[in-house]
Parts: structure tokens; C-alpha cells; sequence
């Protein structure tokens, strides 16, 4: 009998849950490769490659319904691993400058030497979420955040980014001495935050719910947890779990 996996041992290998494999075969995506009797779901070869390309996908910004459109134009599975691999390579491109960007940006800073614009942001690209932020809050917040981060000028851009670095450390200094999130200490960081994300929807203040749904998508997203746990670890969670006291006593 062919290799399969029950939906929980392929959740657990992925690194991902359970659920979320139900609601991509909802959405017709990932089907099991076959149902047994107990109503359990279980996946085969194809159902690995599949989520590989799902999984990639996803990390590349794409929407759930731009990635169904994309695996339901594929014949080639090969083909398409071939293609994702090049997109790969570009993104590993991408990020190494960025990583060149952020040494030089650091080693001048650093020296008091003068810094150019496309220095500083070379290999950042805000337009790679476009997807995914028109799915989660539609396209009228893409358009909107779009012409104000171009409208900005490379110092304001600068200086916009640079608060965010601030503050995502000096909660990582806070958990790490043993602070608690609701100590006033904490929530000050948390109202520079609060100020941070008023600032990016152009002065709409977050109600309670978005601003414990973001701490929650926070510590859901790798990409965003990183900004915080390179901190020190369970820094994101610290984040999320300041955010609620904040929401509750605030908002």
C-alpha cells in the first residue's frame, strides 16, 4: 500500500494545524486522497507536493484564492516546482540585499556617515503583499496604504520604519526583565505602538477587536513574529499578550 499521512501527522510535518488543512480543502485546494470509513482524512504523494506548493505560495504573498487559481492552472507538476524554485531563488536574492541594506544602513549609522535613499531600501518591496492585504481588509485599504507609503519621503519612510525596529526592542528588553504586560512600563510601549499602527491607516484609530486580532496574527505569522522574537524568545507572545491588556483597558 502506497505512503499516506492522516491529517494530523501531515499537519504536524508541515508545521501548520489541523484546521487549517480542513479549510483548504473546503476551499478545494487540498483534498484528501482518500476518506476511510471512520470519516478520518488521508493524504497520499500528490496531497505532500500540493501542500509544498500551497505552503510556498502563501510565503510568497499570495492570497488563498490567487493560489487556488494558480494550482488550477497547472498540468505540470514538475514544471511548476521548477518555476517556484526560480521565484525562490529571486526571493533568497531579495533578501540578501536586504540584509546587505540593513549592514550598510547599520555600519553608517553607526560611523555618522551620511545614508542614500536607495541604499536604504534596496530589496523592499511593499507591493508583494498586495494580495494578501486586499483578502484580509479588502482593496480600498491597499489602495489607501498604498498612496500614503508613496506619498512619503525616503526620510519619513526611513524614520517610519526605524520606530517599529525601536519598539519591537524595547519590548524585547521589557519581557526580558521580567516585566508584566500590564505594568505601566510595558503599556507605554504598547501606546507608542498603538500611535505606530494609527499612524500606517492614516490616523484611523484600531477599535479593540482589530488591535487583539493583529497581536493574535502576530504570533499566526512567522513573518511577523520574526520582528519581534529575534528579541528573544517569546517576545511575540509578550507582544500579543500586552496588546490585550492594552485593548481591554483602553479601547
Amino acid at each position: 500500500m502506497a505512503t499516506e499521512w492522516s491529517i494530523q501527522d501531515l499537519a504536524k510535518a508541515a508545521g501548520t494545524t489541523s484546521r487549517t488543512l480542513r479549510h483548504y480543502g473546503e476551499l478545494g485546494l487540498l483534498t484528501p486522497t482518500r476518506v476511510g470509513a471512520n470519516g478520518y482524512r488521508y493524504y497520499g504523494q500528490e496531497s505532500l507536493v500540493r501542500l509544498q506548493r500551497i505552503l510556498l505560495l502563501r510565503e510568497l504573498g499570495l492570497g488563498l484564492p490567487a493560489i487556488g487559481e494558480v494550482l488550477a492552472g497547472e498540468k505540470d507538476t514538475a514544471a511548476a516546482l521548477r518555476t517556484h524554485l526560480e521565484l525562490l531563488k529571486q526571493e533568497q536574492d531579495r533578501i540578501a540585499r536586504q540584509i546587505a541594506s540593513v549592514h550598510t544602513t547599520l555600519r553608517k549609522t553607526e560611523a555618522g556617515e551620511p545614508l542614500m535613499a536607495d541604499e536604504v531600501f534596496d530589496g523592499f518591496d511593499n507591493s508583494k503583499y498586495k494580495d494578501e492585504v486586499i483578502e484580509r481588509w479588502g482593496k480600498d485599504a491597499w489602495e489607501s496604504g498604498d498612496r500614503w507609503w508613496r506619498s512619503m519621503s525616503d526620510a519619513d519612510k526611513k524614520a517610519h520604519m526605524q520606530a517599529h525596529l525601536d519598539i519591537a526592542a524595547d519590548y524585547g528588553r521589557a519581557r526580558a526583565a521580567g516585566l508584566t504586560v500590564d505594568s505601566d512600563e510595558v503599556q507605554a510601549i504598547v501606546q507608542r505602538h498603538f500611535d505606530w499602527v494609527t499612524i500606517g491607516w492614516q490616523g484611523r484609530r484600531p477599535n479593540a477587536e482589530y488591535f487583539t486580532n493583529l497581536g493574535e496574527m502576530y504570533v499566526a505569522d512567522p513573518r511577523f513574529a520574526e520582528n519581534y522574537d529575534r528579541h528573544g524568545a517569546g517576545t511575540t507572545e509578550f507582544v500579543r499578550d500586552a496588546m490585550v491588556a492594552y485593548a481591554a483597558a483602553r479601547l
